[in-house]
């Protein structure tokens, strides 16, 4: 590293420094005398603009600007999974324990350090390119982490470590190019953030990621590899709702990125995590789970930098063969950095101040999501899913507005449901899914039902429900027909039935895919066959004195995943109940007043 320039100005995050050397637009520097990490953001012949990732208290004009030639990269390596992380990649708990709980300025970047059982997978003489998997290491019990050949290398194994132990600074390999040159590989490398890491090609998603939660995989499905936004208002339980789905949801590796969030929030997460259990292991949740803590008193600049690391160590593990999910909250502290940042650098704010380039660079983070064939030629996929924090609830703000735009499922939390003790609180009528046809297929293969069907039916029931309750405002429930009413009931108890679901129950936490459908064809068909019954005569008070609504509503709490034959004896049960109720209204209609 060389001295590449002084300070001249510093506001806030934002420094400017006058060139004594050559520098590059993006190239991480260290600055002053602590060397606290920064990016250059803008050249202007001898002059040069830098954002400061750490705190910039007592920093002085006339302090040196080292350059490092790189741009601002993360540290790739085993030993990344159930670690935390700042916005820029220092390990907080190893920070923790050099400094104590204050973190320092200055403090450098790395992983514990420790050896790593290692097993080669190719020989000497193989031809190796980029992506390709040199051998294996066990990160966790998890998760078995693979060393990659960097990207853009390609050529000849002439050396290949044997088994057993190596150190971060061992050697795994040696590779010679097509030109000759000898590169050394060892179990760390380093890759720019604001760059995506490369694959061969990308696929269509055709399956969901199952999360477990009823209203989203059965309602607003979101693909493997797609992208989602969580938007809603203070204490709509966005937090808690993204616990569930990196609990649940069938991702293999877990990226969690606290990004601006409040200080005890963000606690609170670090204490639950490593309590919770993985429940398809029993193992640890942290052995595959990675957390990236930057919260809304640490830099700000930072904050703007987390998400980029986030989802370069998702592509990590993507690029590994694995299906990861990236759960971002929230990406309005995110953008609300941007402002800052960029009312600083007097740029000319656009909607509600925010920059002209805010719509960019949300397309370029969600752009990063995607189900890939690597380079290795497996199998990988990021799923991102974005929480959204409005002010006020307005969905109509420009970040929620934007992040629509780059995103197919839209999971509107509504302060209403949540105030009712409705959660998860996504509202039905403002939330959607636009990948429901490209998940369809695997719907229909992975069970008996036609999903698609069943869920335009359970739509409209809730559809005309809204629509009645207007009337019911206006004129009350008492003066509509008995036709209409058991709509109302009905929807009231596919609310309660399958919408609502209870995140801490031992059964209804988790909502198996085969389960999700035949709950919800249960009230489809009650739907049906109750409106059959009140043709036939039946009147709406039998109706419903005579079914058992308790017994149906938690059918999702009292019958077990691997027991959903018992939801077809309670429907069989309904079944003879609404055939006995049929026949007493004919004998009663043929009987002369």
């Amino acid at each position: 590293m060389s001295v590449v320039g002084t300070l001249q100005q510093i506001t806030g995050p934002i420094a400017r420094m006058r060139l004594t050397g050559t520098v590059g637009v993006l190239e991480h520097v260290l600055v002053g005398h602590d060397r606290l990490a920064a990016e250059v953001i803008s050249i202007d012949h001898d002059r040069a603009t830098v954002q400061i990732y750490e705190e910039t208290t007592g920093l002085r004009p006339g302090e040196p600007v080292e350059g490092t030639g790189r741009p601002l990269s993360v540290l790739l390596a085993p030993g990344l999974i159930g670690q935390t992380f700042d916005g820029i990649q220092r390990p907080l708990e190893v920070v923790r324990d050099a400094q104590g709980i204050y973190l320092k300025r200055g403090a450098a970047e790395g992983l514990p350090e420790r050896s790593w059982a290692f097993t080669p997978v190719v020989e000497v003489g193989d031809r190796v390119s980029g992506g390709a998997v040199l051998g294996t290491v066990p990160e966790t019990p998890l998760v078995t982490h693979r060393v990659l050949v960097p990207p853009a290398l390609s050529g000849e194994v002439e050396e290949i470590a044997g088994e057993g132990e190596l150190g971060a600074d061992d050697t795994v390999a040696r590779v010679r190019d097509d030109e000759g040159e000898v590169h050394a590989i060892g179990l760390q490398q380093r890759w720019p953030v604001r760059q995506p890491r490369p694959f061969a090609e990308r696929r269509e998603p055709d399956r969901p990621m199952i999360t477990g939660q009823r209203v989203l995989d059965t309602f607003f499905p979101v693909a493997r590899g797609g992208s989602a936004a969580l938007p809603g208002p203070f204490g709509a339980g966005k937090t808690v709702l993204q616990h569930s789905l990196a609990k649940w949801s069938d991702a293999q590796v877990i990226v969690y990125v606290g990004c601006g969030e409040r200080g005890n929030e963000m606690a609170q997460v670090l204490q639950e995590f490593p309590e919770l259990v993985d429940p398809r292991s029993g193992r640890p949740l942290m052995d595959r789970t990675i957390l990236v803590a930057n919260t809304s008193n640490m830099p700000v600049a930072a904050r703007e930098a987390s998400v980029y690391t986030g989802i370069t160590l998702a592509e990590y593990y993507r690029d590994q063969g694995y299906h990861v999910a990236l759960m971002a909250d929230s990406t309005s502290r995110w953008a609300e950095a941007l402002r800052e940042i960029a009312g600083r650098l007097e740029e000319m704010p656009a909607e509600e101040g925010y920059p002209a380039y805010l719509p960019s660079r949300l397309a370029a983070f969600y752009e990063r999501a995607g189900t890939v064939d690597t380079l290795a030629g497996e199998e990988g996929s990021v799923t991102v899913i974005g929480a959204v924090s409005p002010p006020g609830g307005d969905f109509t703000e420009p970040v929620t507005q934007h992040t629509q735009r780059f995103t197919r499922a839209f999971w509107a939390l509504d302060r209403d449901l949540a105030s009712a003790r409705h959660y998860p609180a996504v509202s039905w009528k403002g939330s959607y899914s636009f990948y429901e046809d490209a998940v369809a297929d695997w719907w229909r293969d992975s069970t008996e039902y036609d999903w698609q069907d069943l869920r335009r039916r359970a739509g409209d029931v809730l559809e005309e429900d809204a629509r009645l309750e207007q009337m019911v405002r206006l004129v009350g429930v008492d003066a509509l027909p008995d036709r209409q009413r058991w709509v109302i009931e009905v929807a009231a108890l596919l609310k309660e039935g399958v919408l609502r679901q209870n995140a801490l129950h031992e059964i209804d936490a988790f909502c198996e895919p085969a389960k999700q459908v035949r709950l919800l064809a249960l009230f489809v068909e009650l739907h049906d066959a109750g409106l059959e019954a009140v043709e036939a005569g039946v009147s709406l008070l039998r109706l419903r004195e005579s079914l058992d609504r308790a017994t149906l509503t938690r059918l999702k709490e009292t019958v077990p995943n691997d027991e959903v034959g018992r939801i077809d004896e309670v429907w069989s049960d309904t079944l003879r109940t609404l055939a006995k109720l049929r026949k007493e209204a004919e004998r009663d209609e043929g009987v002369p007043a």
